[in-house]
């Protein structure tokens, strides 16, 4: 059996799917040790996730570590983001990260953009 930990205190927590698209896309960068997740003033309802490939943790950033993969969350969007899933999907016609946030109020119809 294979014990999954899931620290419920972090601000993200990554579904297995999350962890292993972002293992197979730093796999081909060595020199990133991560991710990082933040929030940026954009589109018609006011925020919008951002997600980048990071090579160090910057000094007001929270680290979260599940299986190997480090997701580092800056801070303007600490707050926003607690307890949020981050998980990955593909379908047929798309494939993307999405953010499941208990903190959202309101999206626009188009899905890019959210209120907290």
């Amino acid at each position: 059996k294979k014990k999954i930990q899931i620290y419920m205190c972090a601000f993200v927590f990554q579904t297995p799917s999350a962890v292993q698209k972002i293992k197979e896309l730093l796999k081909d960068k060595p020199d990133h040790v991560g991710v990082k997740v933040g929030v940026r003033t954009r589109g018609c309802n006011g925020l919008s996730y951002t997600l980048e490939y990071t090579k160090s943790k910057g000094d007001s950033d929270e680290e979260v570590v599940q299986d190997g993969v480090r997701v580092f969350i800056e801070k303007k969007a600490q707050l926003t983001l607690l307890g949020t899933e981050m998980d990955y999907v593909e379908d047929k016609l798309s494939s993307e990260f999405v953010f499941n946030n208990p903190n959202i109020k309101g999206t626009c119809g188009c899905g890019e953009s959210f209120n907290i």
